[in-house]
């Protein structure tokens, strides 16, 4: 071969060389341009018929989920990104997803039939009205709203344990709630009394020959610190009754979690649960903003759901004779409770990923308003933030929530509507929850200003239109087990939902260990495992000894089984 055609050769193989390159390079950036217009797509508003929504503001953002992830990380931010991988796949993931069909149970309870055998019966009592008068009951409660429901129903049950009359309920201004809310301006008062008559005796206040007693003076005051933790029934009658029948008057002050949940006898366990289940009403005005924001998350569907005549009362008609009628399908929602408040975050002692400065804002935080865990720090070795995490103690971060979502399946028009307020981090650490979901929305986003203006200064008021958007939804997801509003809205789902209103209970240790992998865990996997552990925290069982009714009416006291019922007869 002369030196021509060798020359020939080596070009046209360059030209080969040259051509693969070049072909690689555009299969690569198409793959990458491909990657790009999904995680474009991804940012844009969901669109919803009917009402439109004003989304959190964090929606209307048009940064790329990778680049607004990046953001998160870098600068002096109260934390960084921990997630970022795991949030960019999960993002991928809802790009993807968003015209396959959501997985079948996502909306349904898994154990459907075995939860649709219990059924309501806290209304039936089988005793007589309490003829003996042996006193007055007084009781100041003290929390949130959550808190001081569960006060009421356990002060009822012990003013029929001591055959008292009791007063009606008082609510203590906190400093934390700062709301000067009364038992009136949010339960209906004539209904808590009537309801209960043939239970116990109720009067709005003392008698006149008892209000110019001096009950501090006299020994009638009594406050959490005189009462032990859940107390036992006994300790009330060998401990409380005598000042009863000496005073004639005693007032529990603060008064919290102070009956026990077990041992207690069957008829005032159930007059516990039907205190907290039919006796306790919100007043018109809650009642009627409260359908005005569970119809607008349905979008104005021209049917109530199960819960709402419950929760609402006349207005879960009312409303609907309202709103123009629509045809097809009623649109159903998530509501998410993120229990992120700095009060949960401080009281944690766990690390969030904000470094020093974030370490410094919590243990300032603690010097004011926890000041006997700060002395407990000073005394005692506490555990590290990462055992906590591994053990489940740490509250769900809004990346780690947002992430166990997209895992579930989730589709990214999903509504979801998020109870409380003032996230710990603000908008930045809502970020990757609202560009993933962008269809976010709140009270506050829902209603006019007009319509919650009533509300605004009142957080027990606004707490109470939380539990009827949460308890109304068609799925309840709850970030922590340990908060008062999620055990109340997940016992109330169970007593009155049929079977048919599922609640995501998120194991919480389980999902560290899958969270410990963010580094190297492929999506499909984790997928997998977010799935299998949150299935496992829904079996249906019979409330376990020693637990709360009001999370738990799962129980003989509460509620009738209509399956042991059959086998019974049967046998």
């Amino acid at each position: 071969m002369d030196s021509k055609q060798q020359q020939r050769v080596r070009k046209k193989r360059g030209w080969h060389r040259n051509a693969v390159t070049v072909g690689v390079v555009v299969l690569v950036g198409c793959f990458f341009l491909m990657n790009w217009w999904m995680l474009f797509r991804i940012q844009e508003p969901g669109r919803s018929r009917g009402l439109k929504y004003r989304f959190l503001r964090t929606n209307s953002t048009t940064i790329h989920i990778r680049e607004e992830l990046r953001k998160l990380g870098k600068g002096k931010r109260l934390h960084k990104t921990i997630y970022a991988r795991l949030l960019a796949k999960a993002a991928h993931a809802l790009a993807e997803g968003q015209n396959k069909p959501e997985p079948k149970d996502l909306w349904e309870e898994p154990y459907m039939i075995a939860a649709s055998s219990w059924k309501p019966y806290a209304q039936h009592r089988n005793w007589e009205p309490s003829e003996e008068n042996k006193g007055y009951i007084m009781v100041s409660a003290n929390g949130g709203i959550n808190q001081q429901r569960v006060a009421v129903c356990n002060a009822v049950a012990v003013a029929r344990l001591l055959n008292a009359t009791l007063v009606l309920p008082k609510f203590l201004y906190s400093s934390v709630w700062r709301d000067v809310s009364q038992f009136g301006d949010i339960y209906q008062e004539e209904h808590f009394i009537n309801y209960l008559r043939l239970d116990i005796r109720i009067v709005k206040e003392l008698p006149l020959e008892l209000q110019s007693l001096d009950l501090e003076a006299i020994g009638s005051v009594v406050t959490d610190v005189d009462i032990v933790k859940e107390a036992k029934p006994s300790f009330y009658l060998k401990y409380i009754l005598p000042i009863l029948h000496l005073n004639r008057v005693i007032h529990f002050v603060g008064f919290g979690n102070r009956l026990a949940s077990d041992p207690i006898p069957f008829q005032l366990q159930r007059l516990r649960c039907r205190c907290n289940f039919h006796a306790l009403r919100f007043v018109p005005n809650i009642q009627e903003t409260g359908a005005l924001l569970i119809q607008r998350m349905r979008q104005n569907a021209t049917h109530s759901g199960l819960l709402d005549h419950y929760l609402v009362g006349p207005f879960a008609d009312s409303k609907m004779k309202h709103e123009r009628s629509r045809a097809g399908k009623a649109s159903r929602y998530l509501a998410l409770h993120l229990r992120f408040e700095i009060d949960m975050v401080a009281h944690s002692l766990c690390d969030f990923g904000g470094g020093e400065e974030e370490r410094q804002e919590l243990e300032a935080y603690r010097k004011i308003h926890f000041p006997a865990l700060m002395e407990l720090k000073k005394t005692t070795k506490l555990p590290s933030s990462a055992a906590l995490k591994s053990e489940g103690l740490c509250p769900l971060m809004p990346e780690e929530t947002v992430l166990m979502l997209a895992a579930l399946g989730f589709n990214r028009k999903t509504r979801i509507f998020l109870a409380g307020a003032h996230i710990y981090g603000g908008k930045s650490r809502l970020a990757a929850l609202t560009n993933l979901f962008p269809n976010l929305i709140t009270k506050e986003s829902l209603l006019s200003s007009h319509e919650i203006e009533p509300f605004m200064n009142f957080s027990s008021q606004l707490a109470a239109l939380d539990f009827i958007g949460c308890t109304a939804a068609n799925v309840f997801a709850m970030t922590d087990s340990g908060s008062q509003l999620s055990s109340l809205v997940s016992g109330y789902r169970i007593y009155y939902g049929g079977g048919k209103m599922p609640t995501i209970r998120p194991n919480k240790r389980r999902l560290a260990d899958i969270f410990l992998k963010n580094d190297t865990i492929e999506w499909k996997v984790f997928e997998k495992r977010v799935r299998k552990a949150v299935r496992q925290t829904k079996r249906v069982f019979s409330r376990p000894t020693g637990r709360s009714v009001y999370r738990y009416p799962r129980c003989d006291e509460c509620m009738f089984n209509a399956t042991e019922s059959v086998a019974g007869k049967g046998s």
